[in-house]
């Protein structure tokens, strides 16, 4: 039993795509924004402010260092492997069958998950606009059970409707979802731009201070805080981006574009993430949060006065947080089909729809059972899984490159990551940090899921691989 099997990297380039080749460099670059700005700015930074305090700033550039090396080494894959499936075939040519299946297998735990949780913040948000125009959703229906202490509630409908409808949109095909994704990355930036203009006025330096109330790591109040669990819980921003090079068979020249696209919307956010932070942090004391964790950019707008704000910061959010359930779902879709391809998945989730020229079946399987996920499971408790599976991701293709350097420095490449070997070590080295500043529970959780992916492996993904059939 060969469970180390590994995929040519000849064959899978020689392979005839269905899909359609329709995304440019700026595409692909939104379609990491979108990816990326949401629930790091609009809901994550109050969680991330009370952890850390005011260095919250030097978590998400910790936080971004360890996905911009992770990303160089992502790029270099891209442009050497330039095929649907992003760290799941890196891995098959990489390191075998079996460690490609586990990390497919992590993959759709992060974009299920992923988009599952974002979607609740994204109900919440929706929710208080709503009530702003005067039209009240029952409570009952504004969260699943169990969510939120003291208040009774069964069913969380407008996350389970916007998955839904983001769904559709996937399934119509790659140039409407270029579309949609496009103009709403258009309109969250220039909320963000706004927001930033209108607030910078109000900072206060001494909000700044003491930098650091937590250290680099402690406990305070029998949790973990600081720098460095504050960096471990809004690395949650950053995921997504790795679902750029999902899209390389839907990717005009993606040996080149691909990597573009990669850094271009990595850089890009980070430097809207941190001045967006530091901002919030001068603006309001970062206790403060505590009583905004839903909506903490809230905080900043009443202290500042500029209530009128808080509609335009609203819709920016809900647009936010779409693009990024649109991107995480798009990325599963492409994860999944590559498996099927492959024989790792059963067939009706790798079939193209000719008309749409998309995994039409995969897309709205999955899309319904991440709906029902976000309408009737509680995911306060189930959101690190997103961190750690993403993690373990970023090790492995960062440790691929490492192999394929010195394995196969014969394969032809369109961007080599600088700095090899010393940007895959650290982006390794990054990516263990924040993995200890997750809790034990989330390791547990883990394992489960691990295990549960071993056990389809063995008993389905093994008997039907294509690589056996030869």
């Amino acid at each position: 039993m060969n469970v180390f099997e590994k995929k040519d990297i000849n064959d899978l380039l020689n392979r005839t795509s269905p899909l359609k080749r329709t995304l440019h460099t700026w595409d692909l670059t939104f379609l990491g924004i979108g990816a990326i700005i949401g629930t790091g700015i609009f809901v994550l930074t109050g969680k991330g402010a009370l952890t850390t305090g005011p260095s919250l700033a030097v978590s998400f550039l910790i936080a971004a260092i360890c996905c911009g090396f992770a990303g160089l080494c992502y790029a270099e894959f891209a442009s050497m492997a330039p095929v649907a499936g992003s760290a799941y075939t890196y891995s098959y040519i990489s390191f075998g069958e079996i460690i490609a299946f586990i990390i497919g297998w992590d993959l759709i735990l992060e974009y299920a998950l992923g988009a599952a949780t974002v979607s609740a913040g994204w109900s919440g948000y929706f929710v208080n606009l709503m009530n702003n125009l005067g039209i009240h959703i029952p409570k009952v229906l504004t969260a699943a059970a169990g969510t939120t202490p003291g208040i009774t509630t069964y069913f969380n409908l407008p996350a389970f409707a916007i998955i839904l409808l983001i769904t559709a949109i996937l399934a119509m095909g790659i140039n409407t979802t270029k579309r949609v994704n496009d103009t709403m990355v258009i309109i969250k930036l220039a909320v963000i731009i706004l927001f930033i203009v209108c607030t910078v006025w109000f900072v206060k330096p001494q909000n700044w201070k003491p930098f650091t109330p937590y250290g680099l790591y402690s406990f305070h109040n029998g949790t973990a805080a600081g720098v460095i669990p504050a960096a471990s819980i809004v690395f949650f921003s950053f995921i997504g981006f790795d679902s750029v090079s999902s899209s390389a068979e839907e990717t005009v020249n993606p040996s080149k574009t691909l990597p573009r696209g990669i850094m271009l919307s990595l850089g890009i956010s980070t430097v809207l993430y941190i001045v967006m932070t530091l901002i919030m942090t001068g603006v309001v004391k970062y206790t403060i949060f505590a009583k905004f964790l839903d909506a903490p950019i809230l905080a900043v707008l009443k202290t500042t006065g500029q209530t009128w704000l808080s509609i335009i910061v609203s819709i920016g959010a809900i647009l936010g947080m779409t693009t990024v359930i649109l991107v995480q779902l798009y990325g599963q879709s492409r994860i999944t089909y590559s498996m099927s391809r492959d024989g790792l998945f059963p067939k009706f989730f790798g079939e193209v729809d000719l008309q749409h020229q998309t995994p039409y079946k995969g897309t709205w399987f999955f899309g319904i059972i991440t709906a029902i996920t976000a309408g009737f499971i509680n995911l306060n408790i189930l959101s690190e899984l997103v961190n750690i599976g993403t993690l373990t991701a970023f090790i492995l293709v960062s440790a691929g490159v490492l192999w394929m350097r010195h394995k196969h420095p014969e394969i032809h490449r369109g961007f080599r990551a600088p700095g090899v070997p010393v940007t895959p070590i650290i982006a390794i080295l990054f990516c263990l940090l924040l993995i200890a500043g997750l809790n034990w529970e989330t390791w547990l959780r883990f394992v489960v899921w691990f295990s549960i992916g071993l056990v389809i492996y063995f008993n389905y993904s093994y008997k039907h691989s294509k690589l056996r059939d030869k």
